[in-house]
């Protein structure tokens, strides 16, 4: 069974954060999110966070200068096939570039994390509390 390892970054700009409509995608397709995707086998966390940014939104960052706000580690039941992952999520307040959608989206728009569009991912208001809010670094997640 597959276990997803995914690094997600918070691009953070005067109280706000970049959300990325998905486009194209098997995951989410439609909804608004964090840029993010799979770790690949030869790569960091983090590299994997910066990476993502840079082809989902166009930003580069330096991975260097991203702090990790937290994981989830998660076991999905809800549907026909149960998923298990982690998730570690970075958190950015610098790059280059103006964000724009690049590959495997549609749309860009800053929110605040306490006002998210109601047609975001199911599970980024929790992780805008625990992670961003709460600062709480470890998380477990049964559904």
């Amino acid at each position: 069974m597959p276990f997803h390892l995914v690094a997600w970054t918070l691009l953070e700009r005067e109280g706000k954060i970049l959300l990325a409509r998905r486009s194209n995608v098997s995951y989410g397709n439609g909804l608004w999110g964090l840029p993010g995707g799979h770790v690949e086998d030869d790569e960091t966390l983090v590299q994997a966070a910066a990476r993502e940014a840079f082809e989902e939104v166009g930003v580069r960052l330096d991975p260097a200068a991203l702090t990790l706000l937290g994981m989830t580690r998660y076991v999905d039941a809800s549907g026909e096939e149960v998923v298990r992952g982690l998730d570690a999520f970075y958190l950015a307040t610098r790059w280059k570039g103006q964000p724009y959608p690049a590959q495997e989206c549609s749309e860009v728009g800053w929110f605040s994390p306490d006002a998210l569009p109601p047609d975001c991912l199911p599970w980024l208001g929790k992780v805008m509390q625990t992670h961003l809010a709460e600062r709480v670094e470890w998380q477990e997640d049964f559904s």
